[in-house]
């Protein structure tokens, strides 16, 4: 099931038929209430997402999605009129896996959807990753180094995982863009390097297991050199 919060009556309209003609099951909802009652219910698949609505705000949904534990991992595409890299920022750093500017065609949506699906759809991760001294609880969302819980934003606790679930292989940048921006993200790879070096600060010893190479990216090992 994909969950569609637009207040255009045409671009709901059409979006949901499109998706449904697609083989896709689709609900379209013109307020925020109406969404969240649908959430209490059933939980979706895929959530499309404007930015300007009614009620409350696209961002201001967004991070509440984050911020419940059972929709933490819920992939999420804004759909908005708002297309300046800026914003475009903002909302993936906000936790959104993708970002389409109006106006959009419908092939490019699906194609979108399809991949982003494709994308996020993961096998059964494991309860925990343990590494010297930190240790990661996927579901529960939790950090600790040494038993101490460490407080990562959205984006630095899905690098994280990215690196504990590909442990002792190198991640370029531009796999990192890939995998945690989404490939339409047109930023600099300097994003990368930004978010690694908060991430590091924020673990504090068990910072020196993220490991730099250099012209490549980064890699986790357990007894890395000083970096």
């Amino acid at each position: 099931m994909i969950y569609f919060v637009e207040d255009d009556p045409s671009i709901r309209e059409l979006v949901v038929y499109t998706l449904e003609s697609s083989g896709m099951e689709a609900r379209g909802f013109a307020m925020p209430s109406e969404f969240w009652k649908a959430m209490k219910a059933e939980c979706p698949e895929l959530i499309l997402l404007d930015i300007m609505l009614p009620e409350e705000d696209g961002l201001s949904i967004l991070q509440k999605i984050r911020a419940d534990r059972r929709t933490v991992s819920v992939p999420v595409m804004m759909l908005t009129a708002r297309s300046s890299e800026y914003d475009k920022v903002v909302g993936l750093d906000a936790g959104a896996d993708d970002y389409l500017p109006k106006p959009f065609g419908m092939m490019e949506l699906i194609a979108r959807v399809r991949a982003l699906l494709r994308r996020t759809k993961k096998e059964a991760p494991p309860d925990s990753y343990r590494i010297g001294s930190l240790t990661v609880l996927p579901d529960k969302h939790i950090a600790e180094v040494n038993g101490e819980r460490i407080n990562l934003t959205y984006k630095e606790f899905e690098m994280l995982l990215l690196l504990l679930r590909n442990r002792d292989l190198v991640l370029t940048r531009e796999q990192f863009l890939d995998k945690i921006w989404g490939y339409s993200f047109d930023g600099e790879s300097r994003t990368v390097d930004v978010h690694i070096r908060t991430l590091r600060q924020k673990l504090g010893s068990a910072g020196r297991y993220i490991r730099t190479i250099r012209g490549v990216g980064y890699k986790l090992e357990e007894a890395p050199d000083e970096t």
